[in-house]
């Protein structure tokens, strides 16, 4: 059955909430549904996908439906929020969806609000209202008035949706325990990706290729971070934890992909640390180069405080670059450390914020080899098949069909 779905994300820039949007819209024009996107507009260095999905045509021609929200904002804003919840109430009317499919926080509350109103006054094509958790928006890094501003908008929302979506287990356990809708609300489905693209260089761009653009030589350690550089994504922990290595280590070289409003700063730091012959910082790199960047390195080194689950894990998994990564929310799920479960280990875990156990987890990987090329081989057959988007597109097809049940 042919069903028109209207996806919901604040914002369009590069990043995992938005791909997983964006691949998701992909593969259900290609089921054949018409599929709708609205969004907030998009600015800074993050990147757009908005080109992406401008550009995506089906065999038959079909073009994803693009619609800006002028009033969609990440930070709280009465006055525009109030207007955001006007206009999506006019979309959602004008397009009359089946399935209304809201992403991130901010475009979760407003427009299940939004989606919830419509559905309660139609008689006729009421939509099935759908919301994705992709990480949570309550964390302990925020004041405590938002927190609860925060918890009591979507113990709000998840009274006014059919399903929750939760990328990993842990955003579903979080969010019950803040008490949050109940646990028949609640399904996992894995946050799809483009696995090809991760398991199979293109020509030109395998790993010593990569690696030589990049100037790194055949003995470099290389320890990758893929990520904006942003709050909460630990470049600075980085710099903490192995600025001693580093010195120590003239082999050793971080690679930063990515761009953010931190990355002055950021490298204002590499210079004062006198690292800069050590540090490669790529900027924003084109989607389809991230998985030959991936390759070029030893290591995927994540240190982020707060995630759903965090994409760039698995897909250094997918490139046999085996993970060293903070111990938060969803990414034990996929980076298996040793001590909790050694025959599948594919990275090994350290605590949230603690530079010195980074520390300790890069040089355990760069003294063991073997293990490090084992974790690798283990996580490339484990990702396959768990993250592809096809997957993920066939378990949302059983949410839909679920959602569309209980209206």
């Amino acid at each position: 059955m042919s069903l028109r779905i209207l996806h919901i994300s604040t914002r369009l820039i590069l990043g995992g909430s938005q791909e997983n949007t964006v691949l998701s819209c992909e593969g259900q024009m290609s089921l054949g549904h018409e599929v709708h996107l609205a969004f907030g507009p998009i600015y800074g260095p993050e990147g757009s996908m908005l080109d992406r999905v401008e550009a995506f045509r089906t065999e038959d021609n079909r073009a994803i439906n693009a619609h800006e929200i002028p009033s969609m904002v990440r930070q709280i804003s009465p006055i525009r929020d109030a207007k955001c919840y006007l206009e999506l109430k006019k979309l959602i009317g004008e397009i009359k969806p089946d399935i209304v499919h809201t992403h991130s926080s901010k475009a979760g509350i407003i427009g299940r609000a939004a989606a919830w109103s419509v559905y309660k006054k139609s008689k006729h094509r009421r939509p099935a209202v759908i919301h994705t958790i992709h990480g949570p928006p309550f964390h302990k890094y925020l004041s405590s008035w938002k927190n609860t501003l925060y918890i009591t908008s979507e113990q709000f929302a998840a009274k006014r949706c059919h399903q929750i979506v939760s990328v990993a287990d842990a955003m579903s356990e979080q969010f019950l325990d803040a008490k949050i809708g109940n646990q028949s609300l609640y399904t996992t489905v894995r946050s799809g990706m483009e696995v090809e693209h991760f398991l199979h260089p293109f020509a030109g761009e395998s790993r010593a290729e990569m690696r030589a653009q990049l100037g790194f030589a055949d003995n470099d350690f290389v320890i990758g971070t893929v990520a904006r550089l942003a709050e909460h994504k630990g470049h600075d922990d980085i710099l903490d934890g192995l600025a001693d290595d580093l010195r120590a280590n003239p082999n050793w070289k971080l690679l930063w992909v990515g761009d953010g409003w931190w990355s002055d700063r950021l490298l204002g730091r590499v210079r004062d640390l006198g690292l800069q012959g050590q540090v490669i910082s790529t900027g924003l790199v084109p989607q389809m180069r991230v998985a030959s960047m991936m390759r070029a390195m030893d290591v995927l080194l994540h240190p982020s405080y707060r995630e759903g689950l965090p994409r760039t894990v698995p897909q250094a998994l997918l490139c046999s670059v085996p993970v060293a990564a903070s111990n938060t929310d969803g990414t034990p799920e996929v980076c298996i450390d040793p001590a909790a479960d050694a025959p599948n280990a594919t990275g090994v875990l350290f605590p949230v914020g603690d530079a010195d156990a980074l520390s300790k987890s890069i040089r355990w990987l760069h003294d063991h080899p073997d293990e490090r090329a084992a974790m690798g081989i283990r996580g490339r057959a484990m990702c396959a098949t768990m993250f592809s988007a096809q997957k993920m597109i066939n378990d949302l097809e059983k949410v839909y069909a679920d959602a569309m049940e209980d209206c």
